[in-house]
């Protein structure tokens, strides 16, 4: 069996950083695991090849949530990376980091150490930002993050269309306290998508310290009593083990996490034994506490000037092409989103409860899962609540490891919630209604004009409402009897065994949860390197 100080599982948006951070250290081991593939695919590290891996097979899981009753039981398509780099590979590459209450909110509910001014460092420490370092920014890091390659002009309007409506302009939404409007940053450099891997691995692969293994299927921890000391897995169709002498850590992501703690005998203990499986620490929080960000979207059609979609169509698109492939810029470098809003749903609310993100083109997902640009002048907008009220859960289905569990969202589950929801579709239908903006539309298509009133927004949004691709919270941390993982995301209940990804996260951040993951596997890293130098010192 072939033995390593430090097993890290999946090399995700927070698996890349931890293997990165601790193989840092040449006098320990670190092994990596992944189940997808390589991802050295040129779409894969090209922004706009987004759209290719909305519905890949080789780099996505391609999850569905069970049949949602809040949705008129639908089965809501759920994206998961799958590969090196994780859904830091696949995802829309938006860089948004939350309001600082929301970290606070974390040390309030019994994790010390997790406070905005105990996290911001992290934050910075990852980061290479083209804006340079500052009070709220780093620039030596390896996570390369920058402005829209393209700041389209209907950007702009959208911004001085929502400033006239009350919502002041922000040059940064990463200073903790977004309450405003912006362009946001992407986790884009020189054009390159930065993927966990691209960004934090990839410079390191020689590193005789760290292995990394893509792959490669993990069927479950090893335990010697209730102490961690390896892991068992499938790997070229064969089984095989691998042990820790130190740690083993998952950073499998909030709908694999809990699974593998399940398949390892850690979870609910009713429902570990319907399954055949042994329950080695009873711990009814696994799986719980299950948050995601629901959205709605709205589109309009519009002027020629104020979409780029018809620049990535016909012979345009092959234009776009050569001119992304000579300079690494243009409409194929940008992120999903260019633009965007933190507002407050309502006057009660304390700090915003919503984000709104704008974008001058639109695609449409076909039968086969192709997102395909749309053959007309549109652009779409986005609504969530970023602090949802609804919680969801994740079910074993079965003992098989390669049987995905079963994802039960709750959407809209909670009123206040979908009344949330209904304040941000009427706020940015207002924003596109407002000049500059107005003179650029000339139709709604989605919702459409027709759909005014509560219950018909209600239903549209049942209807045609999806996920925002942001799960966290099935192993959260705590101190109640719900909580997973310590303060310290030292798994309760055993020894040498940590979770580190969004599935840590006690409440969901209010935003895209790719940089809060990263900060997670940079400050999880630091914890288990000062627990280990602790221990030595001790002895």
């Amino acid at each position: 069996m072939e033995s390593y100080d430090y097993i890290v599982v999946g090399a995700g948006s927070a698996g890349c950083v931890v293997a990165r951070r601790l193989s840092d250290d040449p006098g320990v081991r670190v092994l990596l695991l992944e189940a997808g593939p390589p991802a050295d695919d040129f779409w894969v590290r090209t922004p706009a090849g987004m759209a290719k891996m909305y519905q890949s097979d080789r780099y996505n899981w391609r999850y569905f949530t069970e049949p949602v009753s809040t949705l008129h039981n639908r089965r809501l398509y759920w994206p998961r990376g799958k590969g090196l780099g994780g859904t830091s590979a696949i995802n829309g590459m938006v860089y948004t980091r939350g309001n600082r209450r929301d970290y606070d909110h974390w040390a309030d509910l019994g994790n010390p150490g997790w406070g905005w001014d105990d996290v911001l460092s992290y934050f910075k420490r990852s980061e290479n930002n083209e804006r340079g370092a500052g009070p709220y920014h780093g620039s030596d890091g390896p996570l390369g993050v920058s402005d829209p390659a393209v700041k389209h002009p209907s950007a702009f309007d959208f911004l001085e269309a929502a400033r006239r409506n009350g919502i002041p302009r922000l040059e940064d939404l990463n200073n903790g306290e977004p309450e405003g409007c912006g362009f946001f940053q992407a986790t884009i450099h020189n054009g390159i998508r930065q993927s966990t891997y691209e960004a934090f691995l990839a410079p390191v692969r020689h590193r005789q310290n760290l292995v990394v293994q893509s792959g490669v299927q993990v069927r479950r921890v090893r335990f010697r009593g209730l102490e961690a000391t390896g892991v068992d897995v499938v790997q070229s169709g064969e089984l095989r083990s691998f042990s820790a002498t130190h740690e083993v850590i998952l950073c499998a992501g909030t709908l694999s996490s809990p699974h593998l703690l399940m398949l390892s005998g850690i979870g609910n203990g009713e429902m570990l034994q319907r399954h055949g499986i042994q329950t080695l620490m009873h711990a009814p929080g696994v799986g719980k506490n299950l948050q995601d960000h629901f959205v709605a979207r709205v589109q309009a059609k519009t002027t020629p000037d104020s979409s780029y979609n018809r620049d990535l169509l016909g012979w345009r698109k092959y234009w776009q092409g050569i001119c992304y492939l000579a300079t690494h810029r243009g409409y194929l470098a940008q992120a999903a989103s260019m633009a965007g809003a933190y507002v407050k749903s309502g006057p009660g609310i304390d700090y915003a409860d919503l984000q709104i993100s704008f974008r001058p083109m639109t695609f449409t997902v076909s039968p086969s899962g192709e997102a395909a640009v749309d053959n007309y002048d549109a652009i779409s907008a986005s609504v969530y609540r970023v602090r949802p009220a609804s919680r969801g859960e994740i079910l074993l289905r079965s003992a098989d490891p390669l049987q995905p569990p079963a994802f039960i969202p709750n959407y809209l589950s909670e009123p206040e919630d979908t009344q949330a929801m209904l304040s941000g579709i009427r706020q940015l239908r207002r924003i596109l209604a407002t000049e500059p903006f107005a003179s650029r539309v000339i139709s709604e298509i989605v919702p459409g004009h027709g759909i005014t009133s509560d219950e018909q927004l209600i239903d549209f949004m049942e209807r045609e409402g999806h996920c925002a691709f942001h799960p966290a919270g099935t192993c959260k941390m705590g101190k109640d009897d719900m909580a997973v993982v310590d303060e310290r995301l030292r798994v309760r209940g055993v020894d040498r065994l940590r979770v580190i990804d969004a599935s840590i996260m006690p409440t969901v951040t209010s935003c895209n949860t790719n940089a809060p993951t990263i900060m997670i596997g940079e400050k999880g890293a630091d914890m288990i390197r000062a627990d280990s130098a602790a221990m030595r010192s001790s002895d």
